[in-house]
């Protein structure tokens, strides 16, 4: 008796809801009345088996073809947003990645096409004229630069950067361009002389003024390393740097009157001579 009034309550359930879902769609058509159930014997009970199959011949085909079940939409709630963290570390440290990879290749392809593209003559002194020289030429077997040291200074600017530089001085300038080994340079870019008897400033710059170099050797700098970190991102990157250098050797400095200086020997021999009598007759 259990059984039959579960099976009772089942098909009338099923009836309606399927009337329910029929009258709200107009267009779905109400398929055949299925045949009437055979009623168990009540010698025989019904078990599990029996419910199922008789609750699937009570069930139209085509609507359990048709319909769609509808869940439920719960919303997700999570304790720890770990595995969120770690998508988001992933993504920061790929898209971190892609902007070195791009800054890597986007300086590149800048030295490449720096490299490759050739200038006029015009364009070479003009832009040595903003660095601040004047390339003049190869150094010849002939010519005598070198000169003894002279109680004279100046302060020249290169680029950026400002060096006080005398006679014979060597200095170590970031990459020039335009210029090879043994080339001549004139240093137009003078800001003051001196000397042990006057100095002269510029207004920032002295137009009659000049020093002369030599390039001796383009070189390359210490290593210098880069590492960056972001901690707890797990991102780290290390990367190693060596600037450009160029030595120069001073020569001359011109604009300014050079005192003599006295000869070393003379001076020693002045010292050591004693002062002799001299008689006079009175």
């Amino acid at each position: 008796m259990a059984s039959r009034r579960c099976l009772r309550t089942l098909t009338l359930t099923l009836t309606r809801h399927d009337s329910a879902v029929f009258s709200s769609t107009p267009s779905l058509q109400l398929p055949p009345t299925p045949p009437p159930l055979p009623s168990p014997s009540p010698s025989k009970t019904l078990n599990h088996r029996h419910l199922y199959t008789l609750l699937l011949l009570s069930k139209p085909s085509n609507i359990l073809c048709n319909r769609q079940p509808t869940w439920p939409q719960h919303p997700r709630h999570f304790s720890s947003h770990s595995g969120d963290e770690n998508d988001d570390d992933e993504e920061g440290e790929d898209e971190n990645d892609d902007d070195d990879e791009e800054m890597g290749e986007g300086s590149d392809t800048e030295n490449v096409s720096a490299s490759n593209r050739v200038y006029s003559a015009e364009e070479k002194e003009r832009e040595a004229a903003a660095i601040g020289y004047k390339v003049v030429g190869p150094l010849q077997p002939s010519d005598r630069v070198f000169k003894p040291l002279e109680p004279v200074f100046a302060v020249v600017q290169i680029g950026s950067h400002q060096f006080k530089v005398s006679n014979g001085d060597c200095v170590y300038t970031e990459r020039l361009k335009f210029c090879e080994v043994n080339d001549k340079l004139i240093l137009n870019r003078v800001l003051l002389l001196g000397s042990t008897c006057q100095t002269i400033i510029g207004r920032p710059t002295l137009p009659d003024a000049a020093v002369h170099a030599v390039v001796e050797e383009h070189a390359l700098d210490a290593k210098v390393i880069i590492f960056k970190k972001k901690r707890r991102k797990n991102y780290r990157r290390t990367k190693g740097h060596r600037q450009e250098l160029t030595r120069l050797r001073i020569t001359d400095i011109e604009g300014i009157e050079k005192p003599e200086m006295p000869e070393v020997g003379k001076s020693e021999k002045a010292a050591s001579e004693k002062p002799q009598k001299v008689a006079v007759a009175t």
